[in-house]
């Protein structure tokens, strides 16, 4: 027999919030970021070092040179949003594809080669940088943010931690988890979730059955927010206001950015076999960099000739930054012994003789 209790669904559609029109029109000046001029040119200039970076990077790992590497060219305004919006306090928890929020919050390029050659060295973070190394394990990442963000709480600090995973790992246990536990205990962390339609193969509309992912928020108790992950203002405005409702105890934040990767999955997969020209050519006109781009344009502080500048500089970084990965001294099976205790036990060193 069906039950009678009344219950309440939610089947209404949840917007994404934008606040940069793809022609570079403010559409919604109340969610504007206050940014200065120097400030609306560092941004740009990260998001095109991050574009350039990118296409580098798929490079050198075809040419063997790097290990794993996850493509970012389209995301940009997500990544480079959220960290900007972010204090330098505040801690980070990547993904395997979050590589640049990691840079950006202080990790030095040449490590992050490192970290996708499988050194050692890659996850050395330096003293004073915030971050966690990029985790493989699909929404692992999320539980470690909740345990920081629990240990901000109980030590009274005014810090938040962020946590990024796309639209896959907001179907992984992990993911429940950590939203419910920083619901009960209002934490101050921010569930970032990068929404680009796909998780590899798998369409969107295969991975829920809700609306949004934002809906997910209503069953933790926590805030859930929609917005534009192809317009910079939009991430940042977001996210500066969870971060500043972190910091007051007012608790978690979920937020699904709508996005779009131009390239694969990796350097192993081939979008063509799921993806249609017609969608890519659909997102290519809502640019995350084309769009900033023309809005600053407009106001007199980017050319073309700044973006080819830009782009010029970050050859020559990232060119740099993979020699001295490559320089860096090989490991070894004792050094990575070494590197994991203050005090290496008795059976290890014995171990470590057959290796000398």
């Amino acid at each position: 027999m069906m039950s009678k209790v009344p219950y309440e669904v939610y089947t209404e559609e949840v917007e994404a919030l934008s606040v940069l029109s793809p022609d570079g029109e403010i559409v919604n000046e109340a969610m504007m970021p206050k940014l200065t001029d120097d400030q609306l040119k560092e941004i740009m200039y990260r998001m095109v070092f991050t574009r350039t970076w990118d296409d580098r990077a798929v490079n050198l790992g075809r040419q063997g040179r790097l290990g794993f590497y996850a493509p970012v060219s389209g995301q940009e305004a997500t990544m480079i949003g959220s960290e900007y919006a972010l204090q330098k306090e505040d801690f980070v928890c990547p993904g395997y594809r979050d590589i640049p929020q990691l840079v950006w919050h202080g990790l030095p390029l040449y490590q992050a080669f490192l970290y996708s050659r499988g050194h050692q060295h890659g996850g050395q973070i330096p003293e004073g940088v915030n971050v966690l190394m990029p985790q493989i394990i699909i929404g692992a990442q999320i539980l470690h943010a909740m345990g920081i963000a629990m240990g901000f709480k109980l030590k009274k600090q005014k810090q938040v931690a962020i946590t990024y995973t796309g639209d896959g790992g907001s179907s992984e246990g992990d993911f429940y988890e950590g939203l419910n536990y920083a619901g009960v205990y209002k934490l101050p962390v921010i569930f970032f979730v990068q929404n680009n339609g796909y998780a590899i193969t798998t369409p969107f509309s295969k991975q829920t059955a809700a609306l949004s992912i934002a809906h997910k928020a209503v069953a933790a108790g926590i805030r859930g927010i929609k917005v534009d992950g192809m317009d910079v203002f939009a991430v940042i405005s977001a996210v500066q206001e969870a971060a500043e409702r972190g910091r007051n105890g007012e608790g978690a934040t979920l937020i699904e950015a709508v996005t779009y990767r131009f390239r694969p999955h990796s350097l192993s997969d081939d979008a063509s076999k799921y993806r249609t020209k017609e969608e890519e050519v659909e997102w290519s006109a809502k640019d995350p960099i084309a769009r900033l781009a023309k809005y600053l344009e407009k106001k007199g502080l980017w050319t073309e000739e700044d973006t080819a500048r830009v782009r010029e500089e970050a050859k020559a970084e990232v060119n740099e930054q993979i020699k001295k990965a490559e320089k860096t001294e090989k490991m070894t099976v004792s050094g990575l012994l070494d590197s994991m205790f203050e005090t290496t036990p008795k059976y290890l060193e014995e171990q470590k003789a057959d290796f000398e």
